[in-house]
């Protein structure tokens, strides 16, 4: 692969000559132009993969940045879908089993199934923010699959529990364990892609937890039907056992597939000229690389409106989520076996990963992701509204539980729109998703006992009548933070890139842009050493 090893001037499309100032007093969006490392010239594209780019970006690409885009997505983003994909089957496996034997097994009651959720929420909680600090000091490649196997050889040990109480013990640790993968993940996957790659990543990664969810439908109708009494072990325990064993290798896997960041990578399976390729890339669209997170920066964070704006659209639609009742509407109409109850559920998971590939790819191809974010939230909306009113008939209400599954993509959208936004910065991107975690684990831990109390099910008192309302103010908090972002644009006098990303004017001016092998030795030694770099401009001069 040809690739130059010098990062390119930024030039304005306005007089050289002037000053920021001038620039950001304009009232114009500047447009700048870059002719490093993301061709945009499309001389070599035919007319079929445009036309096929709607399908998957790659397609639309020219040959260079194809072949390297989907090198990094056969390790970054496969290990990515596999990893949440474990992660959620892992999870909620636990929904799966409870009407599988698990309750009557257990003699279980009232709200004890809650309380399983409940302390897998605390446990997440706990370790969310944390392990991003860790992790800003641990390569990712470390800290991610080593959480990741041991959450696994957790999930083995829950089929040997006798009592309710161990497994709220395990449950805890298994969030714990669970704690790093998304945050840390999204983080990773935000610092490789461009803006024409990354919504459809971001989404199709987290709902790679929908086909977890559908897989394990599947997996224990399965194993209900073959394993069920087989030496002795109930069928709602296989589930457990063989999870856990799919699981570790999936976990060993990510030592080698995850690369990092692209200033600290090491990965074996990209050589010095790629490596160079994916720094030239990032500082082409203007993201920054990984700096050392002091107590100071880490304090500063929360005296701006960054982490406080981010909450809302990242967490406001959480608290109101119903889809993970739709068994329990299943299971009270009397009308199912076992074997259907674990699979009916997976058609909503169907759904959710069509809504998650559509709504981003458009926002993709458009360039613009708040309208997609506003589609998607509709369907939560609509399905939530109907269940609310709820004297309609059980057709009615099965269309109700599966059409909000296409709006499973609308948290992601809203990722990709925070790693765009706060791009200047990657361990703002990693702390306030660890944050928005938290926050939407701590509602998770108390809110479902309120709202949908298991005795209520599957006719709720408020429940569905609040998941309308927090839907609809998750709606208004997403004009907050663009509103909130492009005014701290204007303050900070930034202009926009071809990508349409703000960028600070200084640089552009400035214009001096170095890659990887002119930096100082200081900073050479850092990245070859993967540290984070000590230099808030470690790619600029």
């Amino acid at each position: 692969m040809a690739i130059d090893k010098e990062i390119n001037v930024l030039s304005v499309e306005q007089d050289p000559t002037q000053t920021t100032d001038k620039i950001a007093a304009s009232h114009q969006p500047i447009l700048l132009k870059s002719n490093i490392a993301v061709p945009q010239s499309k001389q070599n594209v035919t007319k079929t993969q445009r036309i096929l780019r709607f399908i998957w970006d790659t397609f639309g690409k020219e040959r260079e940045e194809r072949i390297y885009v989907q090198r990094i997505d056969r390790y970054i983003f496969l290990y990515a879908l596999l990893s949440d994909w474990i992660k959620y089957l892992d999870q909620t496996n636990i929904s799966n089993a409870y009407v599988s034997g698990m309750s009557v097994d257990m003699h279980m009651h009232g709200q004890e199934r809650n309380l399983l959720t409940t302390f897998f929420n605390v446990g997440y909680l706990t370790g969310a923010i944390p392990s991003q600090i860790i992790m800003n000091r641990v390569r990712p490649s470390i800290l991610i699959p080593t959480a990741e196997a041991l959450w696994s050889v957790l999930v083995i040990l829950l089929a040997a529990c006798k009592t309710t109480h161990a497994m709220y013990g395990l449950r805890f640790l298994i969030g714990l364990c669970e704690a790093p993968l998304w945050p840390g993940m999204m983080t990773v996957i935000g610092s490789w892609y461009t803006p024409d790659e990354l919504g459809k990543r971001v989404s199709l990664f987290g709902i790679a937890g929908s086909v977890a969810a559908m897989f394990s439908g599947y997996i224990q109708a399965g194993v209900y039907t073959s394993m069920n009494g087989r030496y002795g072990i109930a069928g709602w325990k296989w589930l457990f056992i063989i999870d856990g064993i799919i699981s570790i290798p999936i976990a060993v896997l990510g030592f080698y597939c995850i690369p990092d960041f692209p200033t600290t990578t090491r990965a074996r399976w990209l050589n010095s000229e790629q490596r160079a390729y994916g720094i030239q890339r990032m500082a082409a669209i203007g993201r920054k690389p990984p700096r050392e997170l002091s107590v100071r920066r880490f304090v500063n964070l929360f005296k701006t409106w960054r982490p406080y704006a981010f909450l809302g659209p990242y967490c406001i639609g959480s608290f109101g989520g119903s889809t993970g009742y739709f068994n329990l509407w299943l299971k009270a109409t009397g009308k199912y076996s076992v074997q259907q109850l674990n699979l009916i559920p997976t058609t909503g998971y169907a759904i959710a990963v069509v809504g998650g590939y559509i709504w981003p790819t458009f926002a993709d191809i458009t360039g613009v992701r708040w309208p997609w974010f506003l589609v998607s939230n509709f369907w939560y909306v609509l399905g939530n509204l109907i269940l609310a009113i709820w004297n309609v008939s059980d057709d009615v209400k099965m269309f109700a539980n599966l059409i909000q599954f296409l709006g499973d993509s609308t948290q992601n959208i809203f990722n990709a729109i925070g790693q765009e936004a706060f791009q200047d910065d990657t361990e703002a991107r990693s702390i306030c998703i660890a944050l928005g975690n938290t926050i939407c684990y701590t509602f998770s831990a108390w809110l479902p006992l309120v709202l949908y109390p298991t005795p209520e099910a599957p006719h709720y008192k408020y429940g569905y009548k609040f998941s309308v309302a927090f839907y609809l103010l998750q709606d208004c908090s997403l004009f907050l933070f663009i509103y909130l972002s492009r005014r701290e644009s204007a303050k900070k006098k930034r202009v926009l890139n071809e990508f349409g990303l703000y960028i600070d004017a200084e640089d552009a001016v400035a214009g001096k842009q170095e890659s990887l092998g002119s930096l100082s030795g200081d900073e050479a030694s850092s990245i070859e050493n993967g540290l984070p770099a000590q230099d808030d401009n470690i790619i600029e001069k």
